[in-house]
């Protein structure tokens, strides 16, 4: 039975900032000396990064300072939402929906000398409990109304995924209630899986689906990573401060026949490099969730791509030469670079990962949700293979297989 991704849809709080303008932030507070100054220029300058969003908007600056990049703007002419929510949307490049800034008192990181306040991980987590949810509600009412034919009646089951944040009741709820779907629908939260979690979340909604022909899928994704800022001289702390964000991205999956383009979900592998356990790992600290990413990972990944393509395409039919497009989750640009060096990639196949990481950073689980949204929104002939990859604790490959309808 076929099951299709009919549409994903994205969203990314108002308050955004440049790469050089976080660059300068952590100098201020870690910098000072030519070494680390140095170390900051060359990660920050060389992440592929243009711009990243956050739900802090005094991350930049005074707790009374105007959010920078924060003012709405628009490339995206004629999109049915602009007209109807002006009021209160700000756009991103790409379209994505960008939650209004929350006017509140006081610094979240920012101290009265400019200084790291270093809130507690409590406090971090009910910041994470305040925001998140609307973020969630968005990003699923999107999905639905971007997908033909789909309303909040036809929904059966919600999958919420996240790994930068905890609450009970939980976003699932949130999102039922909200939305106004059967109370009786069914609801699944997936936590703390890292950034590969989209992939697991898409497998259920299409093991449901072939279970339950008439089984409406769900899928929302929220990642709140600027919570759980930590300044450090460490040079893996810095390439982790360096590329997350905060994004949300939600997505609509069924067997029913597609009314527009959507992406049949052919299969799905997970692969393990248990040699790089130790290179990502995520845990939760006194002073929020900590992060290590070691710049080892992108040649571990690099390492391990080509061999798990060939459990992902077996039997499938497919010839890794009909590959021309790709969906890599953009964790950095060393990620992106290693990888296509190692299956010898030509630049345009990971246009969309590259695209993302520019305009949003990595936003964890939501981020492989924005690729194949970018995807999504580029003309492709019926049948094209595109195969779609994820990285997370484990050390973690996830791969999907997908072809255009």
């Amino acid at each position: 039975m076929a099951v299709h991704l009919h549409h994903v849809a994205t969203a990314v709080p108002a308050a955004s900032y440049a790469q050089t303008e976080a660059r300068d932030v952590m100098k201020a507070w870690i910098g000072g000396d030519r070494r680390t100054d140095r170390l900051l220029h060359r990660i920050y300058g060389h992440s592929g990064i243009d711009r990243r969003h956050s739900v802090l908007e005094d991350f930049l600056g005074a707790p009374d300072a105007e959010p920078s990049g924060s003012a709405p703007r628009s490339d995206v002419p004629g999109d049915p939402l602009v007209a109807e929510r002006a009021h209160e949307v700000d756009r991103a490049p790409d379209g994505a929906w960008t939650r209004p800034p929350v006017q509140r008192g006081g610094g979240f990181y920012v101290d009265d000398a400019g200084g790291f306040r270093d809130p507690g991980t409590a406090e971090r987590n009910e910041r994470y409990r305040s925001e998140a949810g609307p973020l969630f509600v968005e990003a699923a009412r999107r999905a639905l109304e971007g997908a033909e034919g789909f309303g909040p009646r036809d929904v059966t089951h919600v999958v919420t995924v996240s790994c930068t944040g905890f609450y009970a009741p939980g976003p699932d709820l949130e999102v039922v209630q909200a939305l106004g779907l059967d109370p009786g629908t069914e609801r699944y939260h997936l936590g703390f899986m890292g950034c590969y979690a989209a992939f697991p979340a898409l497998r259920m909604a299409r093991a449901f689906c072939r279970a339950d022909p008439d089984a409406v899928v769900l899928v929302v994704s929220v990642e709140l990573c600027t919570l759980h800022l930590q300044p450090s001289r460490d040079v893996d702390a810095v390439i982790a401060a360096s590329v997350f964000a905060d994004g949300a991205a939600g997505a609509v999956v069924s067997a029913r026949a597609p009314r527009g383009p959507a992406l049949r979900m052919d299969a799905f592998v997970d692969g393990l490099a248990p040699e790089g356990a130790s290179d990502m790992a995520w845990t939760i600290g006194d002073h929020g969730f900590e992060m290590v990413l070691s710049s080892y990972v992108p040649s571990i990944v690099g390492d391990k791509a080509a061999a798990a393509l060939g459990p992902l395409l077996a039997g499938s039919a497919t010839d890794p030469s009909e590959l021309r497009r790709w969906a890599v989750h953009p964790g950095g640009r060393a990620i992106l670079d290693k990888l296509a060096s190692g299956l010898e990639l030509p630049p345009e196949a990971l246009a969309s990962s590259r695209r993302v990481l520019e305009r949003y950073g990595n936003m964890s689980s939501a981020t492989i949700l924005f690729v194949l949204a970018d995807l999504l929104r580029e003309p492709a002939p019926a049948g094209e293979p595109i195969v779609a990859m994820a990285f997370g604790p484990g050390l973690t490959v996830a791969t999907g297989l997908f072809r255009t309808t």
